[in-house]
Order: C-alpha cells, then structure tokens, then sequence
C-alpha cells in the first residue's frame, strides 16, 4: 500500500523574495520546487498537492483594479481566488509533468477548482484583519470604504493603506470524496489552492464571499478528511525554530502537539509565519494524522528532514 501525503506548497514555491511575479519566474520556480517533490514519489507515495496564492490573487485584484479605469467590472474575492487557483495549478501541472519526464515516472496531475465551505457566523467575519490587494493613500481608503462598504486598515510598515478581509476556519471542502478517490488511485492531485474559494452553503444555496481561508489550515483539513497518512509542510526554512534569529536560536527535531501548544501560548511563532503552520500542524496531529513535518522543499530527498509534530 502506497502512503497519501498532503504537501502544501508555500509562497516561495511559485514566488521568491525580490522577484516580481513574472510567468518565466513562477514557472521556474515551481520547476524546482516539483523537482524536490519527486523524492515522495520515488518513494512511492500517493500526493495531494495544496498552495497558497497571496501574492498572485494581490496582483490579479491590483489587474481588476486597473481594468476599473477602462470600464471592465472588478471581480470579487472569491473570482480572484478561483482564477488564481486555475493559473497557479496549470503552472504546478506543468512543472510536474516537465520533472516526471526527466525522472521517467509515469502520474497523471489533475486540477480541481476547489470551494472550501465557511461558517458565515464565524467571528472573523467581524474584525477582518488579512490584507489584501492594492496600497492606497489615506484619502483614496476612506473614499472606497464610503462607496463600497469594504474596511481598511494602514499597512504597519507604512506602505499604505490596503483592504482587509476575514480569515475563516475552513468546515468543509467541496468534492473532497473525489479527492479522495483520485489521489489513492495514483493521481497527483491539486486542490483547496489559495485556502479555497470561501463560500457560505445556506440549504439550497451557494455563495461566494469577501474572505481568505489559510492554505495550511484548508490543507489540513483536506489531509485529515482523505486520510492521509503524513502532512507536509514547506517554506522558506529547512526546521522550526524556538529563539528565531536569537542568539539562542535551537531548530526542532521531533515536538509533540503539548510542546507545540507550548510555545505558541509563548509567542515563539510568528502571526502571519510560522504560528499557523504549527496550528494546522496540531489539527492534522489531533485528527487523526501520524506525523506533519514543516521544512523547506530541497529537503524532500532526507526521509528524516524537518521538524516533526507528533501525537
């Protein structure tokens, strides 16, 4: 029997410190971060692909922003993550299928545009705090907030002011059966890009709404409800730290979720970095999964890389 790992792909995967997002960069870097991932297959594993989409569905918002100037009706959040997810997938599919050749191994990728269900009750939706989009001026804030309802709020580092949504909890992932059922049949399969697209599921009805579901969390959450024996988690660092960039700086091996809960009750992860990566962490960990290992992905080729939260 095959293992299933879940592998979320970070910001870096498509998009590296300095760059400016253009096709040749993404695809290269996809290329490379699809290379290390090959490791999991020669391994003979089973893989669902999940990532995250920040800075492409900031750039296709500032895109509708722009457009608005010519008369082209902006989209809302939930259109642009869609969008994103189809651009971002078609990338991951072509990098893989591109290093599978190199590698002689024979998968089908497949892509599913992926609504992952939210709780409209959900108390984020009251004190939105994720960015997103373009940078205005004080005065261009106030005037869209006055004409659109939308909140803003001024970037701490004094770039501006931006909009700012709700970060809901994922409840429920649409078609996560067929997921499922593709993944454990030898499929690569691509899903809950971006977190999802965020919707609300009211009896009958189907809507889309202005929110941000974390990617780590979402694909989790997929890891969780597929069964999945391992989650992976990559980003811009081959272990976890405690004292990051302190003189006592220590990278962790193996923690347990207590010692994980441990330190983010003491601020050692960062909001916005590492904190909700441990906290989907412990969600896979407490639900069931075996291991969920944080590392960067030229890590892959170490069956022992990463930090480690176990049960």
């Amino acid at each position: 029997m095959r293992k299933l790992a879940v592998v979320a792909f970070g910001g870096n995967a498509l998009l590296r410190g300095g760059q400016k997002g253009t096709y040749q960069e993404q695809i290269s870097n996809v290329e490379q971060t699809c290379e290390s991932l090959c490791n999991l297959l020669e391994r003979n594993y089973n893989i669902v692909i999940g990532h995250g989409n920040g800075p492409q569905v900031g750039n296709v918002m500032l895109q509708h922003e722009e457009g608005k100037r010519v008369g082209v009706e902006a989209m809302p959040m939930d259109f642009c993550v869609a969008e994103t997810q189809g651009s971002i997938a078609y990338l991951i599919e072509m990098g893989l299928r591109n290093v599978m050749a190199r590698h002689d191994i024979q998968r089908d990728v497949v892509t599913i545009v992926t609504q992952v269900a939210v709780n409209k009750l959900d108390p984020m939706f009251k004190n939105p705090t994720k960015p997103v989009g373009p940078y205005y001026t004080k005065e261009q804030a106030e005037e869209l907030a006055k004409a659109t309802g939308a909140v803003y709020k001024e970037d701490p580092k004094g770039n501006g002011w931006r909009k700012v949504v709700a970060s809901p909890k994922p409840t429920r992932i649409n078609n996560i059966k067929i997921v499922q059922h593709l993944a454990k049949a030898g499929n690569i399969v691509v899903t809950v890009g971006g977190g999802g697209i965020p919707v609300v599921e009211e009896s009958d009805y189907v809507r889309g709404v202005e929110a941000v579901i974390d990617k780590d969390l979402a694909s989790a959450l997929c890891a969780i409800e597929i069964g999945a024996d391992e989650f992976y988690i990559l980003t811009d660092v081959p272990k976890v730290y405690i004292n990051f960039r302190k003189e006592n700086e220590q990278a962790l091996d193996v923690i347990t979720v207590a010692q994980a809960k441990q330190y983010l009750d003491e601020g050692q992860f960062a909001e916005g970095s590492m904190a909700p990566k441990i906290r989907a962490a412990i969600m896979f960990v407490e639900h069931g999964g075996k291991e969920c290992i944080i590392t960067e992905a030229g890590q892959l080729d170490n069956p022992h890389c990463g930090t480690r939260i176990v049960k």
